[in-house]
């Protein structure tokens, strides 16, 4: 079975990854004009959130 875990960067988007190898990048700012994907405006925003890891 795959490994897949959900990284939740600093001050930024939640990172998919599968087996180590990104598989996408989620909004978690709300801000994006491509959601639920992450476009970078959480960086023009300075939004701001703690990092965090789930392994599913």
């Amino acid at each position: 079975m795959a490994e897949v875990i959900i990284k939740s960067t600093k001050n930024g988007p939640n990172i998919i990854l599968v087996d180590g190898q990104v598989k996408g990048a989620f909004c978690r700012c709300g801000h994006s004009e491509h959601k639920p994907m992450c476009d970078g405006t959480h960086k023009k925003i300075n939004f701001e959130a703690p990092e965090a890891e789930t392994k599913l």
